[in-house]
């Protein structure tokens, strides 16, 4: 979803146009009657989905938020880390083509109901077996234009998982970030390309609603007069999951760590065992334990301190 640059000029005009994710230099008010620039989240602009729509409409709804202090600019990170991200999107990228490109070579094994169980079938030391269980001429030779591409790929990402380790390395806190158990080099990296600087975040709340880990609640009827007088409802709050405005990748990265975690020797084990013991569901778990991770990952960010596990509380995150 592309972002909505909203253009302020010194007579308070306010114009709108929908561009793609804009760089750090392309952010820079270059124009002599542009007095700034605010990069918005549509999404976050509720007013425009309102009603008709058209140039001059949307232009006056952005007038009316922009008076009333109602626009959500988008973060624009740091230039330091502008080499990290670029290659953290390259690996994270080619890591998505890869997986669809063995879904689609499975895919095909098992349409012509032949069982792939396993990772053999990938190995180039059991290609020629593989391909020999393909009668059909066409359709082997599609897996074969398969196969190509997972050597490819496979390549590029071993080219680029060593570009950005080694660009990594410039940033120090990758290795405090390496002490978190399930939190290895490459998920280190990623952090730090997709957080970019642990200030835009005053505290992991704000974390957790960036990533994906929060949770939206819904209530209505919260006050209500007994003999005369207004007292509060004793009615829970519904709870609707989780937030679905949130940066994927990042997601994704916790959510992986979680998982890796509840499984790896370590205090996160100890703690997942712990919480199953309890009756808490192993999805409801990870949960908790992907918040862990993701509040301490800010915290020694912020503080510049090791990881210490006898810090770990034993409450939910």
């Amino acid at each position: 979803m592309g972002n909505q640059v909203t253009f302020i000029g010194p007579a308070s005009s306010v114009g709108a146009v929908h561009v793609s994710p804009p760089s750090d230099e392309e952010t820079k008010p270059t124009a002599t009657h542009v007095a700034k620039l605010v990069v918005c989240n549509p999404r976050k602009n509720a007013l425009l989905k309102d009603g008709n729509k058209s140039d001059r409409i949307d232009a006056r709804k952005l007038a009316e938020l922009l008076r009333l202090d109602n626009l959500k600019p988008v973060y624009h990170g740091e230039t330091g880390v502008r080499m990290l991200r670029e290659l953290a999107r390259s690996y994270l990228t080619i890591v998505k083509d890869l997986s669809r490109v063995m879904n689609r070579l499975k895919a095909l094994y098992r349409s012509w109901a032949i069982p792939c169980a396993g990772r053999d079938v990938y190995y180039t030391r059991h290609r020629a077996e593989w391909l020999g269980k393909i009668r059909e001429a066409g359709v082997r030779r599609r897996a074969e234009q398969l196969y190509q591409q997972l050597d490819m790929l496979q390549h590029l990402r071993q080219q680029t998982r060593g570009e950005l380790l080694a660009e990594s390395r410039k940033h120090t806190i990758t290795v405090r970030l390496r002490q978190i158990p399930s939190l290895g080099p490459i998920r280190s990296a990623l952090a730090v390309a997709l957080i970019q600087t642990p200030h835009r975040f005053r505290t992991k709340r704000q974390l957790w609603a960036y990533s994906g880990l929060a949770l939206e609640t819904r209530t209505t009827g919260e006050h209500r007069y007994v003999k005369g007088q207004l007292r509060r409802s004793k009615k829970q709050i519904s709870i609707r999951g989780l937030n679905k405005d949130h940066n994927h990748d990042l997601k994704g990265l916790f959510k992986a760590a979680a998982t890796r975690a509840s499984v790896q020797p370590g205090p996160f084990q100890d703690f997942y065992q712990r919480s199953l013991a309890k009756g808490i569901k192993p999805t409801m778990v990870r949960l908790t334990l992907a918040r862990k991770i993701a509040a301490i990952t800010l915290t020694l960010w912020k503080k510049g301190e090791n990881f210490d596990a006898t810090k770990l509380k034993s409450q939910a995150a």
